[in-house]
């Protein structure tokens, strides 16, 4: 049964085998505080209590901003005090989106700006509205997207990250996809369809196989060719050693839809 969990600016709802994440403050064009990021957060963290979950979507209200960034109103506190801690709420927010078990998908329903790039970048997969704007103007109010780098620049090629950095300019959604930024772009319309098609794809696989090269993809990143093949040798033997992997071969060979492995915080079919 689908379920939903709302706070003053989070709605988390389960809608099949999927955990919607939007942000609501569509008044304030989905920006961030430290509200929004705790809440998205807290939605992340959900996952590992909820194993029938097999992906997440973030996305926001309306139809006008996916996220418009940090919320620059006075008194919001959305870039947190260096000088008492050591790191920020959308650096905690990364490393939990780094470590979650399953993929993320970005629902750009509209404005993808600075903070919202961030967003985007730590989704594994992203499908925009045809309508969507995307940009890193930061250094227009005196400021630089780098957090934003972190993700961005294993993401897209250098001289558009440059471009993007410096420049400060908006670009469509169709130049997005062209640099890698987002999956596909559709009509507005068409938009849940996508991210449902996504979901429903991502459902029909190995729960096992999807949660392990998850984890592999993000360390093979920081691995040298040698010791990142060292590592996939090993992962591929591990991989083919699971119950997903054995029920795979033998539903192939006899022409049936695979059963998959169910174990609490493993499975999720």
């Amino acid at each position: 049964m689908d379920q939903t969990k709302s706070t003053s600016v989070i709605r988390s709802e389960q809608r099949g085998s999927a955990l919607w994440v939007t942000i609501d403050r569509e008044e304030r064009r989905n920006a961030l505080n430290p509200d929004v990021v705790a809440g998205i957060e807290a939605a992340f963290r959900s996952v590992a209590s909820t194993p029938e979950i097999r992906a997440v979507v973030l996305t926001g209200a309306g139809e006008k901003a996916f996220c418009a960034g940090a919320d620059l109103s006075r008194g919001t506190g959305v870039f947190g005090d260096a000088a008492l801690e050591p790191t920020t709420d959308f650096g905690r927010l990364a490393r939990v989106a780094r470590e979650m078990p399953i993929p993320i998908i970005a629902r750009v329903n509209g404005a993808c700006v600075a903070g919202g790039m961030g967003l985007l970048a730590m989704c594994d997969l992203a499908v925009a509205a045809d309508h969507a704007r995307f940009g890193l103007p930061e250094a227009k109010v005196g400021v630089f997207p780098m957090q934003v780098l972190v993700y961005l620049r294993r993401m897209v090629a250098p001289r558009h990250v440059n471009e993007l950095c410096f420049m400060s300019d908006l670009i469509d959604a169709a130049r997005a996809q062209e640099i890698g930024l987002v999956n596909a772009v559709v009509g507005n319309n068409d938009l849940d369809a996508k991210v449902t098609s996504m979901v429903e794809r991502i459902t029909a696989g190995s729960p096992l196989a999807i949660r392990r090269g998850r984890v592999a993809i993000h360390e093979l990143e920081a691995m040298g060719f040698h010791e990142a093949l060292s590592y996939a040798e090993a992962q591929i033997a591990l991989a083919a050693s699971t119950p997903d992997a054995r029920e795979g071969l033998a539903a192939f060979n006899e022409r049936r839809s695979p059963q998959w492995f169910k174990a609490a915080g493993t499975s999720h079919d």
